[in-house]
């Protein structure tokens, strides 16, 4: 009996532990706002484990700090992954040929992100919208995290449509009322290694790490080929 106490002893520690460590994990995320990171610094920080960095906007726009930074935060032992700011004025297929010009499947440790405004609320085209996320996850095999306002969430993100989607939820006021995988808590994070305001997000305490990294590539069955055409 007394081994049975110990286990459950054991088993709730565990229980109220994970959810708190989970907590404690952070993530930054970057433009070229930010200007020149420094990410052997970030790195450093032992809380920071993965950033997102932005790859394109709309038709035509590429961060020009994109590719410097993915190399430099993965180089650094960072998670990395990349988004996509929403545009309301160019279709779903030309902003998928913009995300896809710059993002490669191969450098990705997280599952993309659509970063879809606030301001895009009054006008937002869902049918577009819906277009764009499956073209995203056609190409990276996984469904996008959907980044978002309260609001917008609540007015279009809300139904059982989008259940199997992460949500990324800004709120830099109060801790979010709606479901969510990640909220960026605030816009004026510190950060040794960025000069200036930084965002930062943490997970909700029922998710992890391991819920927005990409799938592993599956293995490729060996077979066996002959030629039967062939003599000794």
């Amino acid at each position: 009996m007394k081994y049975q106490c110990r286990f459950l002893l054991v088993a709730l520690f565990l229980l109220a532990v994970v959810p708190l460590q989970a907590q404690k994990v952070r993530g930054i995320d970057v433009s070229k706002y930010q200007e020149t990171v420094n990410w052997t610094k970030v790195a450093k920080d032992s809380t920071i484990k993965f950033v997102y960095i932005k790859a394109t906007e709309g038709t035509s726009i590429k961060d020009p700090r994109y590719s410097t930074n993915i190399k430099k935060a993965k180089e650094a032992g960072l998670l990395v992954g990349s988004y996509h700011l929403y545009s309301s004025k160019t279709t779903a297929y030309q902003q998928f040929a913009n995300f896809k010009s710059v993002v490669k499947k191969k450098q990705q440790d997280l599952i993309p992100v659509l970063d879809i405004e606030g301001h895009h609320c009054d006008k937002l085209y869902i049918a577009r919208v819906d277009k764009l996320l499956e073209l995203m996850e056609t190409e990276y095999g996984v469904k996008p995290m959907i980044y978002t306002s309260e609001r917008l969430y609540k007015t279009h993100f809300s139904s059982k449509k989008y259940a199997k989607y992460h949500i990324f939820i800004a709120n830099y006021r109060t801790y979010p009322t709606t479901r969510f995988t990640l909220w960026q808590y605030t816009e004026k994070g510190r950060c040794s290694g960025i000069k200036g305001n930084v965002d930062f997000n943490r997970f909700h305490r029922n998710h992890s790490l391991a819920d927005i990294k990409m799938p592993k590539p599956k293995k490729k069955a060996a077979t066996e080929t002959t030629d039967s055409t062939s003599t000794k």
